[in-house]
């Protein structure tokens, strides 16, 4: 079992455990400091990762969250309470967060149910609408599971959407809706409690234990105010995305800095202006234009992904890389690569003719990030 005197001697490390619409997980490591940056995948798949590129799970001290889409969220909750560490967010985030989550916190079950059931009756004028149309219903993008408290890796408390389309839009309490629907069946004994309570007007909150939103530890930052974790400095910054509050990240550790920027519709002056004077950048680098448009996507989602609050694609990838990127990062890694309108060559070749149009780009290793395995750590 490592510990953290052992690790000191490590200096920095960035570790990759996947990146992609099923899954977004890094660790970054500075000193005896060590964060998770997002927490997409379940908690038994996430140690499993990290076991297997040398991480132990046991000596990370937080978890910091980018955005709320579940695929940077899957396994948060279950994770950060088996380990006891905080969890950072952004307040609006946070607030995003227990919403999709906690759909009853707010109310009486009674107005809760009600309505669940106008959700579920319009979800299902939606399928049947879509059906119509050839397209995929919500109920295929959906696998509803509740993950049991243990680390046991059946998924996490939240929906598991289909491949990138959790993100075509607001996320909606599936998961927590079935239950609810479950747990009315009950027996009448449980609505009689529901109803004295109800009557006395006291909204409904769930016991620690069995609140799905708990956490450890909350801390809240702000985009362009910069903080701490240990011997790791962060700087927050706004990015462009269809997402409460959504931040990346320029991580400073030993005077090693590393910028961190996926899921963000375009690339404004204000990211450009953090991505300078990195020894490491990771960019996303979404999908193909032309991949996409002849693509499976509904014409919603495809909409969705190209538009300024979306995904960046390989030619803007490219185009910052050759335009508005100052060349210094001794390692560039892609990242956010769609399994359905990309592929890993394309975005390859794209990125590096980018590169090789400027001589001083040359000494850039460019790596991608993978969805089903962890990248090689990154050691300076």
């Amino acid at each position: 079992m490592h510990s953290h005197s052992l690790y000191a001697h490590t200096m920095v490390r960035f570790t990759v455990l996947a990146s992609g619409s099923k899954g977004n997980a890094t660790v970054v490591s500075g000193g005896r400091t060590r964060i998770l940056v997002d927490c997409g995948l379940s908690c038994r798949e996430l140690f499993r990762r990290m076991r297997l590129a040398g991480e132990e799970p046991e000596t990370l001290d937080a978890i910091v969250i980018t955005h709320e889409h579940s695929d940077h969220v899957g396994g948060l909750g279950v994770t950060a309470r088996k380990l006891n560490i905080p969890v950072y967010f952004t307040e609006g985030t946070h607030r995003a967060w227990m919403r999709w989550l906690s759909p009853r916190r707010q109310m009486t079950y009674a107005q809760w149910l009600e309505q669940i059931r106008k959700q579920a009756a319009e979800r299902q004028a939606e399928a049947d609408a879509a059906a119509d149309e050839g397209e995929p219903d919500e109920s295929d993008l959906v696998e509803q599971a509740e993950s049991s408290e243990e680390c046991d890796g059946r998924g996490s408390r939240f929906p598991t959407l289909a491949p990138e389309v959790q993100n075509a839009g607001p996320s909606t309490p599936v998961a927590a809706a079935t239950s609810a629907q479950d747990d009315s069946k009950k027996g009448a004994e449980t609505v009689e409690a529901v109803e004295a309570q109800e009557e006395a007007a006291e909204p409904i909150e769930p016991a620690k234990e069995k609140d799905p939103s708990w956490l450890p530890a909350v801390e809240y930052f702000q985009a362009g105010e910069p903080f701490e974790i240990g011997e790791i400095d962060l700087s927050p910054f706004t990015i462009p995305h269809d997402a409460a509050d959504p931040v990346g990240f320029v991580f400073r550790a030993e005077g090693v800095r590393m910028g961190f920027a996926t899921d963000l519709g375009y690339i404004p002056p204000n990211v450009k202006a953090q991505l300078r004077g990195l020894d490491l950048l990771l960019l996303e680098s979404n999908h193909d234009l032309e991949m996409l448009r002849d693509g499976p996507y509904p014409w919603a989602v495809k909409q969705r992904v190209l538009s300024r609050v979306g995904h960046l694609s390989n030619e803007a990838a490219a185009e910052f890389l050759e335009n508005g990127y100052d060349g210094q990062a001794a390692y560039v890694i892609l990242a956010h690569l769609s399994e359905s309108n990309n592929l890993p060559e394309l975005a390859r070749v794209t990125a590096e003719r980018a590169l090789n149009g400027r001589a001083s780009l040359l000494a850039n290793m460019l790596l991608l990030a993978k969805q089903h395995e962890a990248l090689s750590s990154i050691y300076f």
